[in-house]
């Protein structure tokens, strides 16, 4: 890994951000470097690994960041809870940033960035592990760290979307992403991603993002160049496509209806 390559591309996806310029990433929940690597020849710019509902290990994360930068692209892991030292633990293992589930405050928006920061900008303690190039890097690593790193905090819950303006608008948060199933949830209408509660809600994620001169990000199931252009055209700056258990779950289900069919 050659760290000043990796760090001009951390600053390239925190540049697009800002700009609103398209990003795109996978999602992977099956612990498996393959598919890592899969994804980045893809061209995604960065590879989102699922740890809240996944049973990825620290180990298994490791690895898959490492495949994914390998490949020319970055890894930003999504922790299971708002925990600093699960945090402090992927960052030492090399991820890019940090993607924050279930945000809805400014204190716990402000949480995140302090546990993903070096002081004097956050309170992220000091190590040397494979991050830091086990030494060789720490100098070049740490100098560049807080302005390279990325920090994405998705907005899940009725109480996000009241405080969206003042969450999106805290230094440090690079993006905010619209979680359409937990908010559907929230807002009474389960599973119900595409009802105008929930439609209402993503706006107001999009509208705070753009005010506040941030990324905002949205995740589609089963992408297509239609759908990636409307969610483009909605303000969405960041897009995952979709991800390896969703892959895999459709063409389970086509072929479960080919077999039924061929078996009568």
């Amino acid at each position: 890994m050659n760290i000043s390559n990796l760090i001009e591309r951390r600053r390239k996806l925190k540049e697009s951000l800002a700009s609103n310029q398209v990003v795109f990433g996978a999602w992977t929940s099956l612990a498996h470097l393959s598919i890592a690597e899969l994804f980045a020849k893809s061209g995604v710019d960065f590879v989102g690994i699922d740890i809240e509902h996944s049973t990825y290990s620290l180990d298994q994360c490791r690895d898959v960041i490492s495949a994914s930068q390998a490949e020319g692209s970055l890894c930003l892991p999504r922790i299971a809870s708002h925990n600093m030292e699960a945090i402090k633990r992927l960052l030492d293992s090399g991820a890019d940033g940090i993607i924050a589930p279930m945000v809805s405050n400014v204190e716990q928006a402000q949480n995140i960035v302090n546990w993903v920061k070096y002081p004097p900008v956050g309170k992220r303690s000091f190590g040397v592990a494979r991050a830091q190039g086990y030494g060789f890097d720490f100098a070049e690593y740490t100098e560049n760290w807080n302005e390279t790193s990325s920090v994405i905090v998705q907005i899940e819950d009725i109480e996000g979307i009241e405080n969206i303006d003042a969450i999106a608008a805290t230094n440090g948060v690079d993006g905010c992403m619209a979680g359409p199933y937990d908010l559907s949830g929230s807002l009474g209408v389960p599973g119900q991603i595409d009802s105008l509660e929930v439609r209402e809600a993503c706006k107001k994620v999009i509208a705070a993002c753009k005010k506040a001169g941030k990324a905002c990000g949205t995740h589609l199931v089963e992408p297509n160049i239609e759908d990636i252009e409307r969610a483009v055209e909605d303000g969405f700056g960041f897009i995952i496509l979709s991800s390896d258990v969703f892959l895999l779950w459709k063409w389970a289900e086509k072929q479960k209806a080919m077999i039924a069919k061929v078996r009568g």
